[in-house]
């Protein structure tokens, strides 16, 4: 009797699935690699680089938080390197979920996808909230003020200039922004990547004007001492704050990965794959370098400190303090490219679940005309503008990062797994220096899993408890591989 909760997919069955082999309704193959980059750094530029660099810098690591952006490039390349070699040799909707399910079985893969949920749902709930804050503020910036009931949740209140306490009943642009988004996925994943391409175009645009101008006004002597001396406590400045500005920083990175869940939509996946995923992570590399280069030569790092808006701070020494409001609409345009790869990455990884058997049927029924998973769009709408317009989630943010990084070490695992038990299987793109990368990848994975809050360990395991009752209550039994395994024993 083999041991059915670790059954797997093989390569070839994966494979035969990517091709579309005997189904009439398949995801649409629209993707080229310039879409999958944008896609990349659409899920990658939010508002961490905004916010993170300046507290970073105050407290860790002084100007030299730049090579803190190099190590965590560096440590998410591990991880990245290994994606794009799952990518190319199995370019299917699923990502890290069906990478499990083909090196270490199917209770590790619904794990992974039930943890993958953490990222992408729950995450773009969470991005809605705040893309919700800074577009009141981009509207009281025009004299626009929106009520105080409809800008927070039921959970929440505000205290108004006269005294009063305002209660929240639903926090709506949060709501609205959700819901138009799933609707433009339902559309067709072309439709989205045109609109995702733009909003990245705008926002990338605002970073590097902020470069351009900001640099001629740079003071040298804000680079003096470019490694401040440490003050003998541990990650306060010296090589060590060099290091802890890089685990933070490091979740400036997150999204990459969100890339691999359209595989099955990328028109040449082995080759486009890989360029996807390591393109937009060396393209957001040299952005965050650059920028956090010009921002801690336009301000003393010691200034950040406290500061909420640091980028503003450093603006407040050039002519140019529209830029204040440009970097509001980068604000915004990062949020909203991160909920539509999140809400993208959310379907197509349930598509690959729901065809598994492990999940209904719903999640994995194509439109017939836009040939999208358009009911667990729907579904998700539902579900994520709840949770962001009637909950608050601001401890989401931390859970969002485990999920990433405990998917980051699995992938990394199943690509030396993969080498040793089958190295003979086409790889269109192999990770180089195996072990020593996904080796790399599991370590540095884990050192930031390390560095997060207990209580964020602990909501992740009550979360993975409700995953495993949903697996042993439902999936197991209606698993088409299981099923296919005991028929075989039968």
């Amino acid at each position: 009797m083999p041991n059915l909760l670790f059954v797997k997919k093989s390569i070839e069955q994966l494979q035969a699935e990517a091709a579309g082999i005997g189904e009439t309704h398949t995801l649409k193959r629209t993707l080229g690699a310039f879409n999958l980059v944008l896609l990349g750094i659409g899920a990658i530029i939010g508002a961490g680089l905004f916010s993170l660099t300046g507290i970073a810098a105050a407290h860790h690591a002084g100007p030299a938080v730049t090579l803190s952006y190099v190590l965590a490039a560096i440590g998410c390349a591990f991880a990245a390197l290994c994606y794009a070699e799952f990518a190319s040799m199995i370019p299917i909707a699923g990502s890290a979920y069906t990478y499990s399910y083909a090196t270490m079985g199917e209770l590790i893969a619904w794990i992974i996808g039930w943890d993958l949920v953490l990222e992408y749902a729950v995450g773009a709930a969470t991005v809605a909230v705040s893309w919700s804050r800074y577009f009141s503020k981009l509207l009281e910036s025009f004299g626009l003020h929106l009520p105080a009931v409809v800008m927070m949740s039921p959970f929440e209140h505000q205290t108004m200039p006269d005294g009063t306490i305002v209660h929240g009943i639903i926090n709506l642009p949060a709501v609205l922004v959700i819901v138009i988004i799933s609707l433009l996925l339902m559309r067709g994943t072309r439709q989205s990547a045109s609109f995702n391409a733009f909003i990245v175009v705008l926002k990338v645009a605002v970073i590097i004007t902020f470069i351009v101008l900001g640099w001629g006004y740079i003071n040298p002597e804000n680079y003096v001492p470019y490694i401040p001396p440490n003050t003998g406590v541990f990650g306060e400045f010296g090589w060590s704050g060099i290091f802890t500005g890089a685990a933070i920083v490091f979740f400036a990175f997150i999204g990459f990965d969100a890339v691999s869940t359209a595989a099955q939509e990328a028109r040449n996946p082995q080759k486009d794959m890989p360029i996807g995923i390591i393109g937009s992570l060396a393209i957001c590399t040299v952005l965050y370098v650059l920028f956090s280069h010009v921002l801690t030569g336009l301000e003393n790092y010691k200034n950040f400190a406290g500061e909420a808006a640091p980028v503003a701070l450093a603006i407040s020494h050039t002519p140019y303090l529209w830029l204040q409001q440009a970097i509001i609409v980068a604000i915004l345009a990062g949020y909203t490219s991160v909920m539509l790869v999140m809400l993208l990455g959310q379907s197509r990884v349930f598509y690959s679940v729901s065809k598994d058997g492990l999940l209904p049927r719903v999640f994995s029924e194509i439109h017939p005309r836009f040939r999208t998973p358009w009911k667990s769009n729907a579904l998700f709408a539902v579900f994520v503008s709840c949770l962001a317009g009637f909950l608050p989630i601001t401890i989401v943010g931390e859970m969002t990062s485990i999920g990433t990084l405990f998917a980051f070490i699995l992938v990394s695992l199943g690509v030396m797994i993969l080498r040793y038990t089958q190295p003979s299987v086409p790889r269109a793109f192999r990770t180089p220096w195996v072990p020593f990368v996904p080796i790399m990848g599991v370590i540095t994975c884990a050192a930031m899993m390390y560095s997060l809050p207990w209580d964020t360990w602990l909501r992740l395991v009550l979360w993975m408890a409700v995953g495993l009752a949903i697996y042993f209550g439902y999936s197991a039994k209606r698993s088409h591989l299981r099923k296919a395994a005991l028929a075989q024993v039968q």
